[in-house]
């Protein structure tokens, strides 16, 4: 099975095809319109008496005729693809707002929101990556759904309020599942770029649309019947683009169609969850069609077909449904799962979930031990290539895990995680000191920054987050920055703000507060993303040392002696090996916050495949003794955010039976 980067570089390269067919497309369209603008030369010309009398001949034509037809088509398609995909800059959020889609609020008080709400926090949680926005298409009784952004980190999950209110749980999340395979695949980087450029193929037929209905109820004047010629073979022409744009999209969409049903069925354990879903679109009325304008454009992208039609074959963009329900649950069942589905009351099936108790999780009691919880160290058995094999992975157990997590939070404080406030304040109580006095002077910190009123709201939420262990620490960074994204930025920015000033107000950063300002910092502000080709790791070995030193300093604690040089000299030559890079001198290395940032932001220009190999060399350096602390972990999940390579909560591994000495 392929690993998450190869999918990835599979991906980049199945943009390359889509380059090539677009090209071959745009030519079609070009020689179809130089045809209309011929005929409708000689039609003019003609009409005129300006050629002498004989049969109209397409050779007649002047050639520079044909050459502005085709100068000025190409550089329309290439204006309007170029301006679409500008506009789809934005990512998940643009494509989502195309439809019409209403962002769901966090602290929604609709169940059927919240219980969507709940199956997305739980698979993102589960991935390792940053909780998607979910939006909802009010307005479409259909059952569908989409994934969309160029990265994990900017994803958005859209369903229909079909889906919301005629899926049970289960089908949902066979649903939702099915989205984040698509995210986790890099399938979502295609999609959108193919709404983008294939826009301008389409486009010529528009222009012919709008000819045709400008010359409708005015009247005929002289000149209208050359005009409607054009309008008329524009229109036609518009077809072999839609003819070409719907071959490119079922060329690339169907199979990935197929993957996604299996996976989601690996995320799930339950199959009869997509299998349901994928029946009710057979049986209900309104099926998975979307009413929206942009439904045809954005067909690839949706669960299944969101446009009737009236031809099928190469041209569909998903496999026939019966065709998914037998690959994913051979023996389903229709009539059993009728009956199940009739059992099950219409409050039941809107219901959240119920918590499930997470305080057993291995996770917890790693935070009871009696030490410190970066300190942790447990047994870790994988190779650094299987442990990079991790990124982008996400199965049931990881799932239910999730779930624990989430059941295990006070209902008090999760309810106010869903408040931009209750977030920020759970943020600030992240990094709030242990002892009074070290706590005592953050506070001062805070008030010297204009903000002391937000030091009664961290106290407050720290009597949650104290009580927690160290599993519960990203978990809670995720469920606090979709709130706090959506506030306007003036607050965004007061939140980093007042975190900053927590974190500095003893001059020294640990690596604990590093890892959550740094996480928050890159969502709430982010940089727009490097430019350029893609690199490898020699391109930026000083960035790749650098990261490399932190995860090996984070990892060596002293021994009996209290020496660790010889120890972070071993953990820092596995990690260069693995990376086919020198090691850096242990002298030369000096870490800031800005010195991290810049170079973690630097790396993600490298490919897909060399990001891997980052990966395997940080892994290398945090498990060369057989041990990986809960700090390693941490701070690897933190470079696994920024750089989109989501890692799954490596503590749920950890066997608290298995501490090390």
């Amino acid at each position: 099975m392929a690993t998450f980067f190869e999918q990835q570089d599979a991906a980049r390269r199945r943009t390359k095809i889509l380059v090539v067919l677009f090209a071959l497309a745009v030519l079609a369209v070009i020689s179809a319109v130089a045809l209309v603008v011929g005929f409708a030369w000689l039609a003019v010309t003609d009409f005129a008496g300006a050629r002498p009398r004989a049969p109209a001949r397409l050779a007649d034509v002047p050639s520079g005729v044909y050459l502005w037809a085709a100068l000025g088509t190409a550089a329309t398609i290439f204006v309007v693809s170029l301006w679409n995909v500008a506009r789809l800059a934005g990512g998940g959020r643009r494509v989502a707002e195309m439809v019409g889609a209403r962002r769901v609020r966090p602290d929604t008080t609709d169940l059927l929101e919240r219980r969507y709400l709940n199956v997305v926090e739980e698979m993102a949680i589960a991935a390792g990556m940053r909780v998607p926005a979910a939006y909802v298409m009010d307005s479409e009784a259909g059952i569908n759904a989409f994934a969309a952004g160029y990265e994990p980190h900017d994803a958005v999950v859209a369903v229909t309020r079909g889906a919301l209110e005629k899926l049970t749980r289960d089908e949902l999340q066979g649903v939702i599942g099915h989205e984040f395979s698509h995210i986790l695949n890099g399938d979502m980087r295609l999609d959108i770029r193919m709404l983008g450029v294939l826009a301008g193929i389409v486009f010529v037929g528009q222009v012919g649309e709008f000819l045709l209905r400008s010359q409708r109820g005015g009247g005929r004047s002289r000149g209208s019947g050359p005009l409607l010629l054009v309008g008329l073979g524009l229109l036609v022409v518009g077809y072999v683009g839609l003819f070409f744009a719907r071959l490119i999209k079922a060329a690339a969409a169907r199979q990935r169609e197929f993957l996604a049903d299996a996976a989601s069925v690996q995320f799930t354990r339950n199959p009869e969850g997509i299998a349901g879903a994928l029946e009710c679109i057979r049986t209900e009325a309104e099926g998975a069609l979307v009413r929206n304008l942009h439904a045809e454009d954005l067909s690839h992208m949706f669960f299944a077909e969101s446009v009737k039609l009236w031809f099928e074959g190469l041209f569909a963009t998903h496999p026939p449904i019966e065709e998914r329900i037998a690959r994913v649950h051979p023996r389903f069942d229709r009539a059993a799962w009728q009956r199940r589905r009739a059992a099950v009351s219409p409050a039941e099936a809107a219901a959240p979930q119920p918590a499930v108790s997470g305080r057993e999780t291995a996770a917890a009691v790693l935070g009871q031990a009696g030490r410190r919880a970066g300190d942790l160290s447990v047994r870790w058995r994988r190779s650094a290539g299987e442990s990079a094999a991790l990124v982008g992975t996400l199965d049931a157990q990881k799932v239910d895990h999730a779930r624990r997590l989430l059941g295990a939070f006070p209902a008090e404080f999760r309810e106010r995680l869903r408040t931009r406030d209750g977030a920020r304040a759970a943020l600030l109580s992240l990094v709030l000191a242990h002892e009074e006095r070290a706590r005592q002077v953050q506070i001062g910190a805070l008030d010297r920054a204009g903000l002391d009123a937000l030091a009664g709201e961290a106290l407050e939420a720290a009597r949650h987050t104290a009580s927690l262990g160290p599993a519960y620490r990203l978990p809670i960074v995720d469920l606090a920055l979709p709130p706090l994204k959506a506030a306007a930025e003036d607050y965004r920015r007061e939140a980093l703000r007042a975190l900053e000033a927590l974190v500095e107000a003893d001059r020294r950063i640990s690596l604990d507060e590093f890892v959550v300002l740094a996480l928050v910092r890159e969502e709430l502000l982010p940089q727009p993303p490097p430019s350029g080709w893609p690199l490898r790791i020699p391109d930026l070995e000083p960035q790749a040392a650098l990261l490399l030193a932190l995860v090996a300093h984070a990892g060596v604690r002293k021994d009996a002696t209290g020496e660790r040089a010889e120890a972070l000299a071993a953990a820092i030559a596995a990690g260069a090996a693995e990376m086919g890079i020198a090691p850096p001198a242990l002298e030369a290395v000096a870490f800031t916050l800005e010195k991290v940032n810049a170079a973690l932001h630097s790396l993600r220009r490298l490919a897909p495949l060399q990001k891997a190999i980052l990966v395997r060399g940080l892994f290398a350096a945090a498990t060369h003794d057989g041990t990986i602390r809960v700090a390693e972990a941490e701070l690897l999940r933190l470079v696994g955010a920024v750089l989109d390579c989501p890692l799954p909560p490596l503590l749920e591994m950890l066997d608290p039976t298995k501490l090390a000495p």
